[in-house]
C-alpha cells in the first residue's frame, strides 16, 4: 500500500470538481455496453480492421457527444490550469 500511495490518490491533484468523477467507472462502463450493444447488432465481422472501423467510428461519435452537450462531463476550461498541454487550452464548442 505504501508503495502505490501516489497512484492510488494521484486523482486529488485535479480540482476538486472533478475528484467524485475521476474516481467513478460509470462513464466507462456506459461506453463499454455500447460497444458491446452496437457489436452483438453486427454479428459475425469479416476481419479485425472491421471491428477496429465500427469501435473507432462509435468512440468518435461518443466524444462529438461528450464535446457538445450542454452539462459537460469534465470541461477544458476547468481541467486546462493542470494541464501542460496546449491544445486543453483552445476555446471549447460552442453549446
Amino acid at each position: 500500500m505504501d508503495t502505490a500511495e501516489t497512484d492510488v490518490l494521484a486523482y486529488m491533484t485535479f480540482p476538486t470538481q472533478h475528484r467524485a468523477k475521476l474516481h467513478s467507472t460509470n462513464p466507462l462502463e456506459r461506453l463499454n455496453g455500447e460497444i458491446k450493444r452496437r457489436t452483438e447488432v453486427v454479428g459475425i465481422f469479416p476481419n479485425e480492421a472491421a471491428i477496429t472501423r465500427l469501435v473507432g467510428a462509435i468512440l468518435l461519435e461518443q466524444n462529438d457527444e461528450w464535446a457538445v452537450q450542454r452539462a459537460r462531463y469534465i470541461t477544458l476550461e476547468s481541467i486546462a490550469p493542470i494541464s501542460d498541454d496546449p491544445i486543453v487550452s483552445l476555446p471549447a464548442v460552442a453549446a
